[in-house]
């Protein structure tokens, strides 16, 4: 079975006044359809700059310095951002840790 999203190697970074800051540090893991995936992890870890990144919504001075992620055999990394925007929260999208306030 393919993986409905492939994560491979996914570095995320933090240019700082004090150096760079790994995020997310080349982490991979594949999800098939009808599959469920928890991150799970101390506070800081990386779970939600993780999801971010996947979900495109890294904010300056952050960036993707590398890795590869794939949703339905798309390159995400490719999208533009109107492309992007259209996929995300129609096909993909993130549920925040208090959900109770995230869903209606």
């Amino acid at each position: 079975m393919s993986a409905l999203i492939d994560i491979r190697h996914l570095t995320t970074v933090y240019e700082t006044r004090a150096g760079v800051v790994k995020a997310v540090d080349d982490i991979s893991f594949a999800v098939a359809r009808g599959e469920t995936l928890a991150l799970v992890g101390e506070s800081g870890s990386g779970k939600s700059n993780a999801v971010l990144s996947i979900l495109g919504l890294i904010q300056s001075p952050g960036k993707i310095s590398q890795g590869e992620i794939l949703f339905d055999g798309d390159d995400l990394l490719s999208l533009s951002e109107e492309d992007f925007r259209r996929l995300r929260g129609n096909r993909i999208s993130m549920v925040f840790q208090d959900p109770m306030t995230a869903l209606n």
